[in-house]
């Protein structure tokens, strides 16, 4: 029967009323829950069928309801809402609660590689809060990418020790070294490509011309390759580019990596360094707003150089700027970071007093800050503006929407089980049984439905819809739904905490209350489990204490 999944039973349902168009509609809402799962709205339903009614053969199709990943169905009814469907509740806790909550496993097709690219690395100066954004994006869709099977690299290697030191503060997993094949033969193939081309130009001296700094190596007319190519998204205010040793070297490194799609750690230039590697590698350009312009430069000038199937696939991913309010001067990535780290400390300090003062709650207050960080970063969608204020620390320390909250709750989950064992140790509380065993008939709160339906039953497909990355729908811009994991672990953990503050889940030793508090557990260690799996993508360890 497999486990079950929301795409799965949407389609069955589809099916049943003998439609492949979507009709149904899978409820969130705690109130609708109460009384449904599933709804099939009478304007949906007034659509394909007389009336608006539905007749026998279709309802009974739909009570009927059954094969892999479809949830069983308890009942289905018509109500002036539409069509609505209730789903067999204990027997979803067992089919769901029995399987792993991570992400569902990669499937047999032919391997896929993406190359992240993140030009604000190569910023010259100290990185900025803005250059931040990108590299947070990056580095939050390289797990979700690995996550569902594919293979990642990222580009490019870090070089100056400041950026490392802050990187490695921000628990962003980036290379520092791009080995393989050697830069310097990839920049002299391109340079030779730039030799030949028909939109490039020398930088010959005479009368008339202009001088040009002494690092230019020729000029290329992308406005003329673009009319050419009759290529669509890119700035109309392209025009020359001035084309130097640095760019050429910025584009050495993407076609390094490149390679890498296809052999793993090359150590010497094959007969050609431009391999055709059609579809199975795509290039992504995560860009902020400000640095757009040059990595479209970027972009056209790889085409050029390089006309291939794997850089007709580059993907722009654009990142909205990032706003500081009130700055006495410009601040520092580093600034920033140290910044909301004494923020958080100083509200670890007020909530807990001398205990948050200790030493081995460095590495506590550490991980909230990275949380408070990715969570501020994270949490809106990339293309929209984000407004960091230096002065007011709610945003990262307080509130439901903050990683410190998110972190906190996953900490309680941790602490329950840490009591429970200490308890089964004590011999207060027998070991859980096997799930195969338990009641789940006994999870009758509103909560338990609500943490089952609306997070254990779709996490999977929450992890693959994040880690999508469609085609431009016209142009070079795509949109991904970065946000989504963030979002996700925001609600959760305010549906957990508000049905943890209101049900004691080891209760009174009694053995006739054990069946109740073994399903609490088991639906709890769930929860837990997809806690860090979510939390994994966002290079977040779990607390076992706050």
């Amino acid at each position: 029967e497999g486990r079950p999944e929301v795409a799965a039973t949407l389609r069955a349902l589809n099916g049943a009323l003998g439609r492949s168009a979507a009709v149904w509609i899978k409820e969130s809402g705690a109130r609708n829950l109460r009384h449904r799962d599933f709804l099939a709205p009478r304007a949906a339903l007034g659509a394909i069928f007389p009336d608006g009614q539905v007749c026998g053969g279709g309802t009974a199709g739909v009570a009927s309801l059954g094969g892999p990943g479809v949830l069983a169905v308890r009942g289905c009814q018509e109500t002036p809402a539409g069509l609505v469907v209730q789903v067999r509740r204990p027997e979803a806790f067992r089919r769901l609660l029995g399987f792993p909550s991570g992400p569902a496993p990669a499937s047999g097709a032919q391997q896929r590689w993406v190359v992240l690219h993140c030009p604000a690395l190569r910023y010259p100066a100290p990185l900025r809060p803005r250059h931040l954004r990108p590299l947070l994006l990056a580095d939050h869709l390289a797990q979700l990418l690995r996550a569902q099977g594919v293979s990642v690299c990222l580009v490019p290697a870090l070089a100056k020790e400041g950026s490392q030191k802050l990187l490695q503060q921000l628990r962003i997993d980036w290379p520092a070294s791009s080995g393989g094949l050697a830069l310097p033969d990839i920049v002299v193939a391109l340079k030779q490509a730039l030799g030949t081309s028909p939109y490039a130009t020398g930088c010959e001296e005479g009368p008339g011309k202009v001088a040009l700094p002494e690092d230019v190596i020729c000029k290329v007319h992308l406005k003329n390759f673009v009319e050419q190519q009759c290529l669509v998204g890119y700035d109309p205010n392209l025009d020359v580019l001035l084309v130097t040793e640095e760019k050429l070297r910025s584009l050495a490194e993407l076609q390094q990596a490149v390679l890498q799609c296809t052999v793993s750690y090359p150590m010497a230039l094959p007969a050609s360094c431009f391999p055709d590697i059609g579809s199975c590698c795509s290039i992504v350009h995560v860009v902020s707003c400000e640095e757009e312009f040059q990595q479209q430069q970027l972009d056209l000038l790889w085409r050029i150089l390089d006309p291939r199937a794997h850089t007709a696939l580059q993907k722009h991913l654009i990142c909205g700027p990032v706003k500081v309010t009130n700055p006495s001067s410009p601040i520092g990535a580093d600034q920033y970071f140290q910044l909301r780290r004494h923020q958080m400390y100083d509200a670890s300090v007020m909530k807990y007093g001398e205990l948050a003062q200790d030493e081995a709650w460095t590495e506590v207050i550490d991980t909230l800050t990275v949380a408070a960080i990715r969570f501020e970063m994270l949490s809106t969608a990339h293309r929209s503006q984000i407004t960091l204020d230096l002065e007011d620390s709610s945003i990262s320390t307080k509130g439901t929407k903050s990683g410190a909250f998110v972190m906190y709750n996953c900490a309680r989950l941790a602490t329950l089980f840490g009591t429970y064992q200490q308890a089964v140790e004590q011999g207060t509380y027998p070991p859980l049984p096997p799930a195969s065993e338990l009641k789940y008939s006994c999870l009758r709160e509103e909560g338990e439905w609500l943490l089952l339906f609306n997070y254990l039953l779709p996490f999977p497909e929450v992890l693959q819809q994040a880690a999508e990355l469609p085609a431009p729908t016209k142009g070079i811009r795509i949109t991904a739904s970065t946000e989504t994991v963030c979002k996700f672990l925001i609600q959760l953990s305010m549906d957990f905490s508000s049905y943890y503050n209101r049900v004691h889940v080891l209760g009174e030793p009694f053995p006739h209350l054990f069946d109740q508090m073994f399903a609490r557990l088991q639906l709890l260690e769930a929860v837990k489990d997809m806690f860090h799996s979510a939390l994994a993508t966002l290079h977040l360890p779990p607390l076992s204490q706050i």
